[in-house]
């Protein structure tokens, strides 16, 4: 019987050995994972997925977060099992077999981060233990229409009444805020000063009176992106993130977390938003047999996935270390991002003749071949989690210490700014 609490949750924590938590966790492996899982691991995550459906995972992810073994680092008050990073590590090389992943990523890597550094002690208790078991989904509402690379410039409007806030104006492209309940939110809450220290960081419930989220599809046609309208919404001061106008560098540690989040090898990054691993075609081409040229594209873009993964590699020792993802984050989300198209690109082409024939322009959404459809949604990937442009300018600025692009509005209030 595994070793677990009353709650469900593995009874191990920094002190224990390596072979015991080891044992621990093969021994919930053995009593948690359903079975049919546990003998479609042996042929691989192709395999798994055959047989558990996304519904049924979800359904069985309670038990997951229960265990402490989703944020196995984080302290135990918020979900996790206090281990150090070596040991969440020997947790997760047994765990990975069975292809666990993470539900909620927009919770977990955007709006933890900046619980973390800037939230309280009671807000994390709130916010973090429901977010772990995925029964609160969060998703992230910055970018307006007048406001994505120069997200600063952002509009939405927050007015203090009392011990709440009233939000007004509307945010683009928020991905998932149609299946989620609570949303990361930034707001102008003083227009009188430069735009960034305008700023205000909240937690808005989406379930509130005023929120009106309408479905945006794309070219592969799935919902995955969204409009916010918020009309006078009410949000308690309990839900501010930070001091009034401080909200900019809140975001910093959510922005960090998100870049990482979408670059990073096995963290749920875009080359599982859709689409195939470099790795599977590996194995495709070793089945089928590939001209050279096709041949030699394959081998370049398995050099580029291994330099991904040391850049993955140096951030994470970053953060081992006691630092943050920071700036070096923007480096793998520039460079995954088009490397992750290219390999969708070249499993399309993989394909070949089948990659365009469809049944019908009625249906042709739903009989896109799985290659296909990665290779649109990744088209998104040079947007999403900040531009490629952008990250290239924080690369520039951050990491290579060039001087900043001139800004003849550079000290200007946000009002006196044209937009």
């Amino acid at each position: 019987m595994a070793r677990v609490d009353i709650s469900g949750r593995l009874a191990i924590g920094p002190d224990t050995g390596d072979a015991e938590l080891v044992a621990a966790v093969d021994e919930w492996i053995a009593t948690a994972v359903p079975g049919r899982w546990r003998s479609a691991a042996a042929k691989g995550r192709q395999a798994i997925r055959a047989v558990r459906s996304r519904e049924e995972y979800a359904d069985w992810y309670p038990a997951f977060a229960a265990s402490g073994l989703v944020v196995a680092t984080w302290p135990v008050a918020y979900g996790g099992l206090d281990l150090s990073p070596r040991q969440a590590r020997l947790a997760e090389d047994r765990l990975a077999p069975y292809n666990l992943g993470r539900l909620n990523p927009l919770g977990l890597h955007n709006t933890a981060p900046a619980l973390f550094a800037h939230g309280t002690e009671e807000q994390r208790l709130r916010f973090l233990p429901p977010m772990v078991a995925n029964v609160e989904r969060w998703c992230q509402m910055f970018s307006e229409p007048g406001a994505g690379s120069d997200l600063a410039s952002l509009a939405m409007r927050a007015a203090r009444d009392g011990d709440e806030w009233l939000l007004t104006g509307q945010k683009v492209w928020s991905t998932w805020a149609h299946r989620s309940e609570f949303a990361i939110c930034l707001t102008r809450t003083d227009p009188s000063v430069p735009k960034r220290r305008g700023i205000t960081y909240f937690l808005v419930d989406l379930r509130s009176p005023g929120v009106e989220v309408r479905e945006l599809k794309h070219l592969g046609g799935e919902v995955d992106f969204n409009e916010v309208w918020l009309d006078e919404v009410r949000v308690p001061d309990f839900h501010r993130v930070g001091q009034e106008g401080d909200g900019w560098r809140v975001a910093a540690a959510t922005l960090s977390g998100e870049r990482q989040m979408v670059a990073g090898a096995g963290s749920g990054g875009v080359d599982r938003i859709g689409g195939s691993g470099v790795r599977r075609l590996v194995g495709i081409a070793q089945q089928r047999g590939v001209e050279p040229v096709m041949r030699d594209r394959l081998v370049r873009l398995y050099c580029e996935e291994r330099v991904r993964g040391w850049t993955n590699d140096r951030v994470r020792a970053t953060v081992k270390a006691g630092g943050t993802p920071g700036p070096a984050a923007s480096i793998g989300k520039v460079h995954q991002s088009t490397l992750n198209q290219a390999i969708q690109m070249l499993a399309t082409d993989m394909l070949g003749a089948a990659a365009t024939a469809y049944p019908s322009a009625e249906t042709w959404a739903d009989a896109l071949p799985y290659e296909v459809s990665g290779m649109l949604r990744s088209r998104a990937n040079t947007i999403e989690g900040g531009t490629t442009e952008v990250n290239k300018n924080v690369i520039g600025e951050k990491v290579l210490g060039l001087p900043r692009e001139p800004d003849p509005y550079h000290g200007c209030s946000w009002e006196d700014t044209p937009r």
